[in-house]
């Protein structure tokens, strides 16, 4: 592999001058910068900026990690007047390259044409991180049939040739010297300093240069890669470590982060249970993100394509707590000094600590910021949440149907596996004559093959060994017999009374529907919308064909029972009109639950609960409580 300034041997303009076309934005052509500004010795590097703010943007730079931006207030005749602004964040390649500069103590220049109302101009460019790949000469090579030509008179090129001349201007000063320039000016940067074309004398520049703080939670509007990224570059820069990845495995660190915030908040509001968000769901987020990536014509993903995933793959909160977790900034050592004002950003404009919104312009722009919309239902706010808590009644309490048919067709799967069951108790084996009946049994086959072979003294005997050889055994399984009408769901075990607070039957509202008793967390400790609260099965018990029955948590027969399952299964032993009830719980049965099974004369058929995929089991035992039947109309706007 060649060095980074081997690389760019096409991009020198002199012996004494080397041109680095750069991207605005990108935090992998940052990397590109540094490498190649320390894997040579330079007299002076000359950035795109205009004069008048060097010594703002060397004070913020010195001030870093916290985010500043330098703000030129512009003589535009409006009221408020517009602003452009030079972010000072350690991703941007013109930051970079000043902040090594100035720890390898190296002159800097600043050789931008000063403006008194800057023009920006639209720089479609590809995903940076093709340099991983190819060297940073052959990216701006490619870019060299796509560089717009600068319209004549045009603020653009006025600003390329006072820069050409300004390169003229320096190499009479310094024996080296590296250039950065825009990948999509330097052919002209170029050709006008090998013309020594005219150039007009800058403007008066900016009204007045102020510094000012971003507030944390607009970061996201100013920052080139995603705060949480920006604050792993700067954690990696402290301790000396590699970065060269970090664009891609800054996705992975996020995604655990994301889940570790999801789970604690989750299992905060007593909704938690198992964590279903697995490597291999990870593996199938990430896939998912990398084709949606390709999508919009990027290498790296954005945070909408982040978010879709998150919504796709782990639900709506899961996708909140990622949008959350990647707008967070929080750098080692993060200060915010007082005495400078802070401002908040938004997409082509700032709001200025006296209360203004002004139009502001980004000097180093990357790739265009819009907006997208993405639906997501956050969590209510506690004030929200008292409220709707005030509002409800307590006499009325109806389902949600489109829960009801999921968790319905789930327990008919789960009657249809334990029929199965029955019938492979009866399975008989026997040798195979004229029909393999319902399978051939390999284990039965193989135990019973022939071990040794003797050598046979007439053809009588190899005819007889022959047939022994060919010894096939096949299953005969019997029609079970029986039906299942009890299914049970233990969830949680041991199940905490505490949590599981909320005991109740509810019966059936037609034919389809079975008739239902549970131990379930709180619905009004988790309300989620106006008459809608969310509760988690910790276990229930589903009787079909529906029948009325008493209520199992006030029926005095069942008070010999110690806990909350052992009720749940003596309810479910007595009501089952069958002789065997399924048993659904990540153990399998304990001795004092067949006691209470043989006790009514019924026998329990173990299911694995782990048979089923942990996302499956998450959200149906999630399932919501409506403050009757009016709030059906709506209760879809506020569920998840």
């Amino acid at each position: 592999m060649t060095s980074p300034s081997a690389s760019l041997a096409a991009f020198r303009l002199s012996p004494r001058i080397t041109v680095l076309p750069i991207v605005h934005g990108s935090g992998d052509m940052a990397q590109e910068v540094r490498e190649m500004l320390t894997s040579s010795s330079w007299d002076c590097v000359a950035v795109p900026l205009p004069p008048s703010i060097e010594v703002a943007v060397e004070s913020a730079i010195e001030a870093l990690p916290t985010i500043h931006l330098v703000i030129l207030e512009e003589s535009d005749g409006h009221d408020p007047p517009a602003v452009s602004f030079i972010p000072i964040d350690p991703c941007q390649p013109v930051i970079m390259a000043i902040r090594n500069a100035m720890g390898e103590g190296v002159a800097r220049a600043y050789i931008d044409r000063e403006v008194t109302v800057f023009e920006p101009a639209a720089c479609p460019a590809p995903d940076s991180y093709a340099l991983k790949q190819v060297s940073i000469g052959a990216f701006a090579a490619a870019m060299v049939t796509v560089a717009p030509t600068p319209q004549p008179d045009s603020q653009r090129k006025h600003r390329i040739d006072w820069m050409a001349f300004r390169l003229h201007e320096l190499e009479l000063d310094y024996e080296r010297i590296v250039c950065l320039c825009h990948v999509h000016d330097w052919p002209w940067v170029r050709d006008a300093y090998r013309e020594g074309l005219p150039y007009r004398p800058p403007d008066a520049g900016p009204r007045s240069v102020q510094t000012a703080v971003v507030t944390p939670e607009t970061l996201y509007f100013v920052l080139a890669e995603l705060p949480y990224l920006t604050a792993l570059f700067e954690r990696r820069r402290a301790k000396v470590q590699t970065d060269r990845h970090l664009s891609i495995d800054g996705i992975k660190e996020l995604l655990l982060a994301t889940r570790e915030h999801w789970l604690s908040t989750t299992q905060s509001t007593g909704l938690g249970a198992t964590n279903w968000v697995t490597p291999q769901v990870l593996q199938l987020f990430l896939q998912y993100v990398r084709n949606l990536a390709l999508l919009d014509q990027r290498l790296t993903p954005d945070l909408y394509s982040l978010s879709v995933a998150a919504k796709q793959i782990a639900g709506d909160q899961f996708a909140i707590t990622l949008i959350e977790t990647a707008t967070r900034y929080e750098p080692r050592d993060l200060s915010e000094p007082s005495w400078r004002q802070s401002v908040e950003a938004g997409i082509d404009q700032l709001t200025l600590e006296d209360g203004r919104t002004v139009a502001a312009k980004n000097r180093l722009a990357g790739p265009p910021i819009v907006w997208r919309s993405l639906s997501l239902q956050p969590e209510p706010k506690p004030l929200t949440h008292r409220r709707w808590g005030l509002q409800w009644d307590p006499f009325r309490q109806c389902s949600w149907p489109p829960e009801d048919q999921k968790i319905e067709s789930f327990t008919s799967h789960v009657r249809d596996q334990a029929r199965a069951l029955l019938g492979a108790d009866l399975a008989r084996v026997e040798k195979f004559t004229t029909s393999i009946k319902d399978g051939i049994d390999l284990r039965e086959s193989l135990r019973n093959w022939p071990r040794k072979q003797r050598p046979a003294r007439h053809p009588a005997d190899t005819a007889a060994r022959l047939q022994a050889r060919m010894d096939v055994y096949v299953k005969d399984i019997p029609p079970a017999r029986g039906n299942v009408d009890v299914v049970v769901f233990l969830f949680d075990t041991p199940a905490d009374p505490a949590r599981y607070s909320w005991r109740a039957t509810w019966y059936a509202e037609h034919q389809q529907e079975s008739t239902l008793s549970f131990y379930a967390t709180d619905f009004l400790e988790h309300l989620v919308g106006p008459g809608v609260g969310q509760s988690q099965y910790g276990g229930a018990l589903f009787l079909f064909p529906p029948r009325p029955i008493p209520d199992l948590w006030t029926d005095r027969a069942f008070d010999f029972a110690e806990t909350l399952e052992e009720r749940l299964l003596a309810g479910a032993s007595c009501h089952s009109q069958e002789s065997h009830v399924v048993l659904v719980s990540p153990h399998p049965p304990r001795a004092r639950w067949r006691q209470i099974a043989r006790r009514y004369r019924k026998r329990l058929i173990p299911v694995p609960l782990g048979r089923f995929s942990g996302q499956t089991v998450d959200r149906l035992r999630r399932f919501h409580v409506l403050n009757g039947h009016d709030v059906r109309s709506y209760a879809a706007r506020f569920i998840r």
